[in-house]
């Protein structure tokens, strides 16, 4: 029996986790390595632990009081992992167990120093590192101590950092377990931590190794700054040597002590380039062994590493599926471009791939574009920078980055003409805004088609009858008249900000002169929920049941209310009309509005306390005729210049072109989502059949099959239950990430940044699109369900998508992180006339809710005001 409580290190593998933790397993497979020395010592298994906890009954009434905790109660938490901590620290080790750690340490070496870790089941997993949650102790002398420390340990996996980062990622305390690890200590030269991938950019080419003298608890408590080295190719390419005046040593009688380095040794090195080279060898064998890159504790003992510690690096984000064995690959977001920038889950990735006029690749629950090619000749690459750069010059920045290493992508030639295309460029598309009301009736007539089509469609059926209506999705969007009819009012936006900055010294002159244009689904999408609004003011008992409204079956129960049947009908036409769109739309498996009306309620509220009767026809016109304003003032000031009639006859046409077809630039995405709603409510009906079937135990299940997979499941009746919990797992990690606007084939995430030295010194640099100055009280707002807004305020966000809009005609302004000239929200804060600077990195971070602000929104830049 006393056999499975301790385990020799050399006895232990990667298959052993639930048996000795991450930390034993990662040890255990580490001694088997062929080249790769570490310290001897052994396992006290989990099965030892167990032992301990079924011995503390109250145990288990501290966890079940834990589970209910949230997250970010500190104060709860701190308190009750104390009481844990203490029940485990006080239960005497069983005779039997103690003797079986004893008689292993007497292999070690019975008076032999040790370092005594823990060693947690969730610990160094590939998703979640738990790097420094539970505790370590090193120099330990003696049973009597040993047997001390375990205990420690073994209490250590309820410390507060450890129970708080299970709690936010989803861990029940209850699966679990804690190892201990014993190992004979060393007393090194030098120490620190290899990462195989460069932590800060992903680059898998590259390490980095960060080196201190003496233990590396120096390192790792911030007592000194390490020397860090990169190396690329068996090279050290650079490196910074810190000046180091304290170390960590071990005392002889046991425990550590900080001591100050003799003043000859502060400014050398821990490390020479050569030992550098090496340690990075030893790295990259044991990253094959392990099969992804790791970050490794290691120490110097007369010129010889030893390994003490490998876990994966968890933070990398992944390398697009497309780049193996492809060469040097260049890789742009489809998240930067589409405002959703938040993991997919499976089915709305391949849904958006299968649907999307370009091909894509994924990564980290991100899509991504592959522009290696477009890049790879002199009229490619100027091209596709100019419009990148057009819309975000953080990811035209980020793009020149990468380009300007003349080794990583060379230019090829431009190939040889090939002569004209087959009927020759398409005649310049007329200002008629008959093309834009015929396209949208195109759309509407196709999409009505689709509803009644697919009605009759169920089974493997149904998924035949959708790849044809991908099809016709495809051939809507790619008609050629839509395309000319969106570059047409971009083209002509861009014609006016550059000619009028040029003539009349204008920034962003757009901005106004677009102001209230017509046929744009989005902004009318705000303003129709100022009208829902009109319909419930009157009625107060109908106002205060909303304000209590916390799911979303309230429509069933406001026909209760005096005033309710009045109200409902006015919120089910918004949703008849708008109730496909929701936060995140790209991904067809979020709630839409028409499943989660209760989304709308704060916006519903906000407006009817903000602002009068009539507000939408009212803001409306106010935007007509400050762009007619603008317009008049614009040709009387050229038609003053030299050669001024001309410029004012072209600014003219340009004006009517741009508000002839600015608006319809939001109509295509409103036609996908459109599509992407009644696609899911096929797809959800099917599901509730495969959970009838008991294929399923959640309709919601379906989200983590890929289309194909769910065709599969449908024809067979069978998914891999397995495969969905994994992918459940894959898609909370992914969450976890930040995708960068450019990813290369090597792993390295580039974001790009703003080369301006125009701006006050503190302030938030970003691009400007919609012209202005405001100031007001910052809103950090990262769910729209959550907006509580007042006049004045100023939205700051991650990132906004046509769903924000209906937020837009309660502020004053907006700051996003993401976004370009044309994208969404930039577009309807022209629209509505709402200065707004996007693209600010870390905004809602570096901003707090409720701090005063100052956006400017024709520099590019906002203020944090005192």
């Amino acid at each position: 029996m006393t056999e499975q409580y301790v385990l020799d290190l050399h006895e232990v593998d990667e298959t052993q986790l639930a048996l000795v933790g991450g930390k034993g397993a990662h040890l255990g497979a580490l001694s088997r390595i062929e080249g790769i020395r570490v310290p001897g010592g052994f396992c006290v298994t989990t099965h030892a632990f167990r032992q301990i906890m079924a011995q503390a009954p109250s145990a288990g009434d501290l966890l079940d009081q834990l589970l209910c905790v949230n997250p970010e109660d500190r104060e709860a938490i701190s308190t009750l992992s104390a009481r844990m901590r203490r029940t485990i620290e006080g239960i005497p080790i069983p005779g039997d167990l103690a003797s079986a750690i004893t008689r292993a340490l007497s292999r070690v070496g019975e008076q032999a120093p040790c370092a005594v870790r823990s060693s947690a089941t969730a610990e160094d997993l590939p998703t979640a590192s738990f790097a420094g949650q539970q505790d370590t102790y090193l120099n330990v002398v003696g049973p009597t101590a040993i047997l001390q420390h375990i205990s420690r340990c073994w209490a250590s996996q309820f410390t507060e950092r450890a129970v708080t980062y299970r709690q936010r990622n989803g861990i029940d305390h209850r699966t679990v377990d804690m190892a201990v690890v014993v190992q004979r200590m060393v007393f090194p030269y030098a120490s620190g931590i290899l990462f195989t991938a460069d932590p800060v950019t992903c680059n898998r080419k590259v390490a980095t190794v960060d080196a201190g003298f003496g233990l590396g608890e120096a390192l790792v408590s911030g007592l000194v700054n390490p020397d860090v080295f990169k190396v690329r190719h068996g090279e050290v390419v650079a490196k910074t040597i810190a000046a180091k005046q304290r170390a960590v040593h071990a005392l002889p009688a046991g425990g550590t002590q900080e001591v100050e380095i003799d003043a000859r040794r502060q400014g050398q090195p821990a490390l020479t380039d050569a030992q550098v080279v090496r340690l990075v060898h030893l790295g990259r064998r044991i990253e094959e062994h392990f099969g992804r890159p790791q970050d490794i504790e290691w120490c110097l003992v007369d010129d010889d590493f030893q390994i003490v510690q490998s876990r994966p690096i968890t933070t990398l984000f992944p390398i697009p599926e497309a780049a193996a064995g492809q060469g040097n690959r260049i890789f742009v977001s489809v998240g930067h471009q589409q405002m959703m920038t938040d993991a997919m889950k499976p089915l709305g990735l391949s849904m958006w791939k299968l649907t999307a006029m370009a091909p894509m690749t994924e990564a980290g629950g991100r899509l991504f574009v592959d522009a290696t090619r477009a890049l790879s000749t002199p009229t490619g690459r100027a091209g596709l920078l100019d419009l990148v750069g057009r819309g975000d010059p953080l990811t035209r920045d980020a793009l020149e980055t990468v380009l300007d290493r003349d080794d990583f992508l060379p230019l090829l030639p431009d190939p040889a003409p090939g002569g004209p295309p087959a009927g020759g460029a398409p005649a310049p598309i007329e200002t008629d805004p008959a093309l834009v009301s015929g396209l949208i009736e195109r759309s509407q007539a196709s999409i009505a088609a689709l509803r009644r089509d697919i009605a009759a469609q169920t089974g493997p059926a149904l998924f035949d009858f959708l790849t044809e209506a991908f099809q016709e999705h495809k051939r809507v969007l790619t008609d050629p008249l839509n395309h000319q009819a969106i570059m047409a009012g971009m083209e002509a936006t861009w014609w006016l900000n550059d000619k009028l900055h040029e003539w009349l010294g204008e920034k962003n002159a757009a901005d106004t002169l677009t102001l209230s244009a017509p046929d744009n689904v989005t902004s009318e999408m705000g303003l129709a929920l100022l009208d829902v609004a009109d319909v419930i003011r009157p009625h107060p008992e109908v106002v205060a049941f909303l304000q209590s409204v916390e799911d979303d079956d309230f429509l069933d129960e406001l026909p209760k209310h005096a005033g309710g049947t009045t109200a409902r009908d006015a919120i089910e036409g918004y949703l008849d009309r708008y109730g496909m769109r929701c936060a995140g739309e790209i991904d067809i498996t979020r709630p839409r509005w028409r499943e989660s009306p209760s989304t709308l309620v704060p916006a519903i509220l906000d407006n009817v306390r903000n602002f009068e009767p009539g507000a939408a026809r009212r803001r409306f016109e106010q935007g007509r005729q400050e762009a007619w304003k603008k317009q008049q003032d614009v040709l009387t000031r050229l038609r003053a210049l030299p050669d001024g009639e001309s410029k004012a006859d072209e600014t003219q046409r340009m004006i009517e072109r741009v508000r002839t077809f600015i608006g319809y630039r939001e109509y295509p995405k409103y036609d996908i989502v459109s599509r992407y709603f009644v696609y899911k409510q096929a797809l959800l009906a099917e599901a509730e059949r495969l959970v009838r079937a008991e294929v399923l135990p959640e309709k919601e299940d379906i989200f983590y099959l890929t289309f194909q997979e769910l065709h599969d499941a449908v024809r067979s009746h069978r998914v891999d239950d397995g495969l969905v919990r994994q992918r459940k797992e894959t898609f909370r990690t992914y969450q976890a990430l930040t995708p960068s606007r450019v990813l290369t084939s090597e792993g390295e995430t580039v974001n790009g940044a703003y080369r301006r030295d125009d701006v006050p010194d503190g302030a938030l640099i970003g691009l400007p699109v919609s012209g202005g100055t405001i100031e007001g009280r910052a809103r950090v707002i990262l769910d729209m369900g959550q907006a509580d807004l007042k006049p004045g305020d100023i939205l700051v966000t991650a990132y906004t998508d046509p769903s924000w809009s209906p937020l837009f005609v309660g502020i004053a302004g907006l700051v996003t992180e993401v976004g370009g000239l044309m994208t969404h929200g930039a577009v309807i804060a022209r629209e509505y006339g709402l200065p707004a600077v996007v693209g600010v990195d870390r905004a809602t971070r570096l901003i707090r809710d409720g701090q005063r602000i100052r956006v400017h929104g024709s520099d590019g830049y906002v203020e944090i005001l005192p």
